[in-house]
């Protein structure tokens, strides 16, 4: 695979990790449809393996490491279900793993990386000290480094929810995902431009971590420098990679506030019985307040993760 991935290398990665993630189903709602003139599709990647798309991607990244390069082990640095994703894919090949996690991490999701065990390194709550732990760990242990996001192999890994939406359901007019580093949705983006180039791509991210809306507006890579959401999966700032896939092939990036996103979590809990993460709420808020134009079109949301803290309820 070249730095950056295709349509074909999304093909590939779903042969590679099939035997190993699920299927994840595609459910709908009447009253939601009704609510909003269209007809839209969820697909469930909070019921995916450690609750979230995230191994998806992460699933690939190990499963393509020669056996030199994984006897070293791997590492990452996370806010979460990157590593708990991670640490369940190293599982599989039964090779070390340390996740630098910041020291406000959701408890729950510092929980799920020991599950797996995976190794958590506590860190100050920022990009810096996250990148400077990794990087001090990376130099003693010789591990090779999976991304969050700003890596091909878990781009191409990320983009098999969207290859398996367009199998489950036909004749896609729009898909929506969250955005947070620009994993899942440059990942979408390659698969849906492949299928139709008139698929239209939109993101959703909080209005309190707009990083790619005003990357994607101003053409320019910028960064969030003090995120401030309940949606803790979305704080990352997009990377080079992602940013430039984003650029050429998603059409719009939108944003919702937090209180948008909790009213829109608990109506998807209560109403489909699905237990969705603020991070992924996100994306359900953009459609209930009316932040893309959905009337009479077929829509597929991917709903990102289910990992909510049930110790910390935002209700």
């Amino acid at each position: 695979m070249s730095n950056t991935p295709s349509a074909g290398d999304v093909v590939a990665a779903a042969e590679r990790i099939a035997p190993h993630v699920h299927r994840t189903p595609v459910f709908t709602s009447r009253t939601l449809d009704e609510l909003l003139g269209a007809a839209v599709f969820f697909k469930c990647e909070n019921l995916q393996k450690t609750g979230a798309f995230k191994f998806r991607g992460a699933c690939n990244a190990v499963l393509s490491l020669t056996d030199e390069q994984a006897r070293a082990g791997v590492a990452t640095h996370s806010s979460g279900n990157h590593g708990a994703a991670l640490a369940c894919a190293a599982s599989l090949r039964g090779i070390p793993v340390r996740v630098v996690m910041p020291e406000t991490a959701n408890p729950a999701k510092i929980r799920a990386v020991t599950h797996y065990r995976g190794e958590v390194l506590p860190c100050a709550p920022t990009l810096a000290a996250r990148e400077k732990s990794l990087a001090a760990y990376v130099e003693e242990s010789g591990a090779t480094v999976v991304h969050p996001f700003n890596d091909a192999q878990v781009i191409a890994g990320q983009g098999t929810a969207a290859r398996e939406f367009f199998e489950q359901v036909a004749d896609l007019d729009l898909l929506l995902t969250p955005v947070g580093g620009g994993g899942l949705i440059s990942g979408t983006a390659l698969v849906a431009k492949d299928q139709d180039r008139g698929v239209r791509v939109v993101g959703v991210e909080p209005a309190g971590a707009d990083d790619a809306q005003r990357s994607l507006r101003s053409g320019e890579r910028v960064a969030n420098t003090a995120p401030d959401t309940i949606a803790d999966g979305l704080h990352a700032s997009l990377g080079p990679l992602t940013f430039a896939i984003i650029e050429q092939s998603v059409d719009d990036i939108v944003t919702v506030n937090d209180a948008d996103t909790v009213h829109a979590m608990r109506w998807f809990w209560e109403r489909l019985k699905l237990v969705i993460e603020p991070s992924a709420a996100v994306a359900v808020a953009a459609l209930m307040q009316g932040k893309v134009d959905v009337s009479g079109r077929r829509v597929g949301v991917i709903l990102s993760g289910g990992n909510a803290d049930l110790d910390a309820l935002p209700w």
